[in-house]
């Protein structure tokens, strides 16, 4: 199963099952009811109204009031490629927040802030929070996983180095793409390894394997809910492979026409098109 948010003429958001072909959608419950079950809408098969995908217009199934909790430096060749290469690895996650307004789904354009010298791609795997998570251990934090998603940490790098705190360039306009959510079930446990690889205008420029991460995504979601609370519908990025534009010499980012695609395995292609700072300000 592929889940999508989907709007209805400007209506509330909800959730639905996107067909294999991508030509329909099939209602599973209005946004609020999904998160409030997620694992039994998830469980069950989709049942609600059918309509066509054209009809609708494609959201990210995500809470307004989600977090979006990220982690850095989680692939030890991304370390190294980078700023902190010769570092030691710390024992604990360096996370930064995204807000919910900067996500989009695939097939979207991603504009250029003014400013940057492009746009540098991350290509990573989200993982959905399901149930309500308070001073949990790995296993639990784990077990409370009802999804993932393939996402692009899109970065404004000009912007993220201004200062030793990355939330400006990590949340440019329409700069984090996600891709469907697609049941836990059926992904199975990250640790055992899956593909993430990135494509510019079809060329591979990010191959990494989720078994490579530094912390995982149980440990990283047991630390987090140590301190908050981490509520259904939250997200956790769990960081990029190595591979990134700005490491590269000279540097390589992408630039308005680029076509930018991560491939992650059981979770799909996600692909999004960048475009100029103008797209932005007309609010397109």
């Amino acid at each position: 199963m592929r889940v999508v948010g989907i709007r209805r003429d400007g209506g509330p958001v909800e959730v639905a099952a996107l067909a294999d072909d991508g030509a329909r959608v099939t209602v599973l419950a209005g946004l609020e009811q999904f998160w409030a079950d997620a694992a039994g809408h998830l469980a069950r098969p989709p049942a609600g109204e059918t309509l066509p995908a054209a009809d609708v217009e494609v959201v990210p199934p995500v809470l307004p009031g989600a977090r979006v909790v990220c982690i850095g430096l989680n692939y030890l060749e991304h370390v190294a490629e980078g700023s902190y290469a010769g570092e030691d690895v710390p024992p604990y996650p360096t996370l930064f927040a995204r807000w919910t307004a900067s996500l989009t789904v695939d097939g979207a354009e991603v504009p250029v802030p003014s400013g940057e010298d492009g746009l540098d791609w991350e290509g990573e795997v989200v993982a959905y929070v399901g149930r309500t998570l308070v001073d949990a251990d790995p296993d639990q934090a784990l077990a409370a996983v009802v999804g993932y998603s393939t996402f692009n940490d899109l970065t404004a790098r000009r912007a993220q180095k201004l200062t030793s705190q990355w939330i400006l360039g990590k949340n440019a306009d329409r700069s984090g793409p996600l891709g469907p959510l697609v049941p836990a079930a059926e992904v199975g446990d990250l640790r055992e390894g899956l593909r993430v690889r990135t494509r510019v205008n079809g060329e591979t420029v990010q191959d990494g394997r989720t078994d490579e991460m530094v912390y995982p995504v149980g440990e990283t979601l047991s630390l987090i809910s140590h301190t908050l609370t981490l509520r259904p519908g939250d997200l956790l990025a769990t960081g990029t492979p190595s591979g990134v534009g700005y490491a590269r010499t000279p540097p390589w980012l992408l630039q308005p026409r680029d076509v930018v695609e991560v491939e992650v395995e059981r979770l799909g292609v996600l692909t999004n098109h960048i475009v100029g700072n103008d797209a932005r300000l007309r609010g397109v």
